[in-house]
């Protein structure tokens, strides 16, 4: 018992710590696909005072011209000081803590056909516009929608934590 209540006590030092330094930085949250071929997918800035926006990681960018999509190809070893020079250069603001999400968090904590919703809004149901272009549907769109979809389960984010599906990466 006192295990389970060391965890949750770590858990909520964690994210008691993640919202405060939003207030200086920015944290950089990231959907990492594991299956696939271990590229970023999707990423949001979260902050308190500005709130949630995505990040589309093919359209953020280094100075040598290198994408957030592709962190692990451009730095096996160290991914995320990548993608922290990444979103610096593209929105200059710099993440100090980058919170991955992998397939199997957000399978639980959105249901398991989560990424087919995404998929499907962005292909099939008219969100496939241009992210850059103002009033056009994006791919932030598609996930928007597909996670209305199903709801979120809130409990699972916890348990995705102890489990190592949902990680928090201080750079």
């Amino acid at each position: 018992m006192k295990k389970i209540a060391l965890i949750f006590l770590v858990i909520l030092l964690i994210l008691a710590g993640c919202l405060a330094s939003t207030i200086a930085s920015p944290v950089l949250i990231i959907a990492e696909d594991t299956g696939e071929d271990a590229s970023v997918d999707m990423a949001a800035k979260f902050s308190l005072i500005g709130g949630f926006e995505w990040v589309y990681p093919g359209s953020s960018f280094n100075a040598r011209g290198e994408t957030l999509h592709n962190i692990h190809l451009i730095s096996p070893s160290d991914p995320y000081h990548a993608a922290q020079d990444i979103i610096s250069h593209t929105y200059n603001y710099t993440p100090h803590v980058i919170i991955s999400v992998n397939n199997d968090a957000a399978e639980a904590i959105f249901g398991k056909n989560i990424v087919d919703l995404i998929r499907s809004n962005d292909a099939y149901n008219g969100y496939a516009g241009n992210e850059n272009v103002p009033g056009t549907m994006s791919r932030g769109d598609a996930m928007d929608t597909a996670m209305k979809q199903n709801g979120m389960n809130v409990l699972q984010v916890p348990v995705q934590i102890i489990l190592g599906n949902i990680r928090f990466i201080f750079v």
